[in-house]
């Protein structure tokens, strides 16, 4: 094996790790977006995904989309305890298979949207949100609610932006 070979098996091995991270990712956010807002149209879909990357954003949260989405209380193994997640559907201990591929497909679409429009400089989508980084459903009352500063409420969500 020459020197010429082995630099295009780690340039190819370094594309394909990035690759699979930036699509874990989009797979980790499409899968959010679905299983947190799945009823609700895009506007819906939207203020899920900022809220996300607003996580991802704050020094508060993990670095990454899957990171954010999956954080949470876990046993030794690794496993998340069930109900103990941010994002509840995550540890509810119910299926993750989405049964709506249509709409799976759709927030497919949208998040394939919105990477493309991260990638392009000088470019970025509207936080709808308004910096939001929690968010409830409307027939709930966390108690953390009272200490965050409520922003916009969308479909059945009640977005919240945690002051820094």
């Amino acid at each position: 094996m020459t020197m010429k070979d082995i630099k295009i098996i780690v340039v190819v091995s370094l594309l394909v790790i990035g690759y699979e991270a930036y699509g874990d990712d989009k797979k980790c956010l499409t899968e959010n977006i679905y299983f947190e807002a799945r009823g609700q149209g895009q506007a819906g879909w939207l203020a899920v995904a900022q809220v996300t990357q607003n996580r991802v954003d704050d020094r508060r949260f993990p670095n990454t989309i899957c990171e954010v989405v999956k954080q949470g209380l876990t046993y030794a193994s690794g496993d998340p305890i069930r109900n103990k997640c941010q994002f509840s559907w995550y540890c509810d201990g119910k299926s993750d298979k989405p049964k709506n591929t249509k709409v799976y497909n759709e927030i497919s679409e949208l998040v394939n949207y919105i990477y493309d429009v991260k990638g392009q400089p000088n470019h970025e989508l509207l936080d709808i949100t308004d910096g939001a980084t929690h968010y409830h459903a409307d027939y709930v009352r966390p108690s953390w609610a009272k200490t965050k500063t409520k922003t916009i409420e969308i479909e059945d969500h009640i977005f919240y932006r945690w002051e820094k």
